[in-house]
């Protein structure tokens, strides 16, 4: 099957269905490109969703992501996160692999196709022209017969007129055989020109049309087999990104699992447990009896009475905080039921129970927070101190690690002047002790209030477990005197006075002195310097292009080796200034292959 043949006549039906295969290809780039626009808008809207729903930075919705729930929603918008990310896949792939291709496609057509039809339009302007000529001869070669016709006729009626002289006669004669000639010649150009007009014919229809329109066929058949490519390639990109896209589904479902609603319950205690104990029954109050009633130590009375009443507390043993008052002895005092004093206690608070607590209650209504996070309930409190605590430690190591620092750097200042002066260390070095003497009697002052909490006095091993060993407690007599201050107070409270007065003050940790007799540092090799360096700035030593010398340290990866001339002389040179050649049974020596 080929155009050339079967469709040898149908130029313009071809020239119009050509057009109308690019028109289609056009338009599947635009249904792509649309597509992809679609990719990226759910993407984005699946990012802000996720986005939206994220807990914030130091916030009460970031503590509530504890729970196992909350951390399974929070791995499903980590997960919606990373699925809009594949749908952005997706458009990229796209665009890059299917519409830039496409529209590059489009364009080499468009040309290919501009070139097709113009030979063909070429060829029929040939064919058209040759028959012309043909029909412009054809019609010489009728009139000269025509003519030729005409002037034998005139010859022979004057042949036949016996009035016509000789010499008329013998005009006409040869006026008829130059026509006669003239239809000759007309005769055989005419046939010339019809067997050229044949020939060209011939090779219009079964050889130039034809190859034009080979290749006609051959074009429209790429750009439909390029057409289905591209559809193959838009289903392979979806499904390229289906396993990924099932692994962040996999990701929800694990997370899902993942919930534990006893670990959720656990969760729930540890935040809201008060610590309390629950109120011991209420002793029966016999009216029967002519005496005033008195108001045992277990059963509740209440509180608004118009007499003076007394605060009272249970044991440390119990760790009541539950406020007992006696009862007025007023006969004038009237008996309430049973039922509002329970109702009442069931719905009231535990009371303040001295005037430094009546004051850090007034402090958090208006919006302060105690320091000693006195505020909260027992079990709430201890956790609030142990993670000051713990806190507060992590902070002394910290310090503690940079003074270690300082005093190293210091020590080889000291023994190597021309690398710095010890001196500008001093300052820095008392800075750190001064903060690590401050973190110390923070922390000492929290854990006295932990000890409180807990009901107990800790012990030295008790302190230093719940300090990990990160450092050296205060003597335990000053965690003593400051428990005891608390509870010879006259309210029962702990001021800030009589802790400062009760503590020991510690002395600062003595430096480091493990480098103050160490020995010069082993030669681990030697060195031939490439080029001269001059060795300007502090810590650094010059050298002489071909110079050899011992290497005491190798490159650090900073880009520079510590070297020795002599006992005297050492420092640093750009570890691309020398060769090192190490020697491999040197202590600390890498080997090199």
């Amino acid at each position: 099957m080929s155009w050339g043949i079967e469709l040898w006549d149908q130029f313009d039906n071809l020239e119009k269905h050509t057009q109308w295969g690019i028109d289609i290809l056009e338009k599947y780039i635009k249904f792509v490109k649309e597509r992809t626009e679609i990719e990226l808008s759910y993407a984005k809207q699946l990012r802000n969703l996720s986005k939206k729903y994220q807990p914030k930075k130091n916030s009460k919705e970031e503590e509530e992501y504890r729970y196992t729930a909350c951390k399974a929603f929070l791995s499903t918008l980590n997960e919606m996160n990373d699925y809009a990310g594949q749908h952005e896949v997706i458009s990229e792939n796209m665009t890059s692999q299917i519409i830039v291709e496409l529209a590059r496609y489009v364009q080499e057509l468009k040309q290919e196709r501009k070139s097709h039809f113009h030979d063909g339009r070429k060829a029929q302007q040939h064919i058209e022209t040759c028959w012309k000529q043909l029909e412009s001869s054809k019609r010489r070669f009728e009139r000269d017969c025509k003519e030729a016709d005409r002037a034998q006729q005139y010859f022979e009626k004057m042949d036949a007129d016996i009035n016509v002289t000789k010499a008329d006669v013998e005009k006409a004669r040869q006026q008829a055989q130059t026509r006669h000639q003239m239809a000759e010649d007309s005769k055989a150009d005419y046939s010339s020109v019809l067997q050229k007009f044949n020939h060209e014919q011939h090779e219009y229809y079964h050889t130039h049309i034809p190859n034009i329109f080979q290749k006609i066929q051959e074009m429209e058949e790429r750009r439909i087999v390029r057409i289905g490519e591209s559809v193959k390639t838009y289903a392979e990109l979806d499904r390229q990104v289906i396993p990924i896209i099932g692994k962040c589904l996999d990701g929800i479902v694990k997370a899902a699992e993942s919930i534990d609603p006893k670990n959720d319950s656990q969760l729930v205690v540890e935040a809201y447990k008060s610590g309390f104990e629950p109120p011991g029954d209420i002793e029966f109050e016999d009216y029967t009896q002519p005496m005033k009633r008195t108001v045992s130590d277990n059963s509740l009375s209440n509180s608004r009475g118009e007499g003076k009443s007394e605060l009272k507390f249970g044991g440390k043993s119990k760790g009541k905080l539950w406020p007992f008052i006696k009862k007025n002895k007023s006969p004038k005092q009237q008996k309430e039921p049973l039922s509002h004093r329970f109702n009442e206690f069931m719905t009231s608070k535990p009371k303040i129970h001295c005037f430094r607590s009546l004051k850090r209650g007034l402090s958090l209504k208006l919006g302060a927070t105690p320091e000693d996070f006195s505020n909260l309930p027992p079990e709430q409190r201890r956790k609030k101190l142990q993670q000051k605590v713990d806190e507060l430690n992590k902070e002394i190591q910290k310090e503690m690690d940079q003074r270690d620092a300082i005093t190293k750097m210091k020590d080889v200042y000291l023994k190597n002047p021309q690398m710095g002066d010890p001196g500008s260390l001093d300052h820095k070095l008392a800075e750190v002790s001064q903060n690590i003497e401050k973190l110390r009697l923070e922390a000492q002052k929290f854990e006295a209030w932990l000890a409180e909490v807990e009901g107990r006095l800790p012990a030295r091993s008790d302190q230093a477990r719940r300090q990990s060993g990160m450092y050296e407690t205060q003597n335990a007599p000053s965690v003593n005197n400051c428990a005891q201050d608390r509870e010879s107070s006259p309210d029962g409270s702990y001021t800030e006075e009589q802790s400062q007065e009760s503590e020991v003050k510690v002395l600062a940790t003595d430096f480091d002195d493990e480098f103050d007799d160490e020995e010069p540092l082993p030669a681990i090799g030697t060195c031939k310097a490439l080029y001269t360096f001059e060795g300007q700035n502090e810590g650094t030593i010059s050298v002489v292009e071909g110079e050899t010398l011992y290497v005491i340290e190798e490159d650090k990866g900073d880009g520079w080796t510590r070297i020795r001339r002599n006992e005297d002389e050492e420092g640093y040179v750009p570890t691309s200034y020398v060769e090192v050649y190490l020697d491999k049974n040197a202590k600390g020596a890498k080997t090199y292959i």
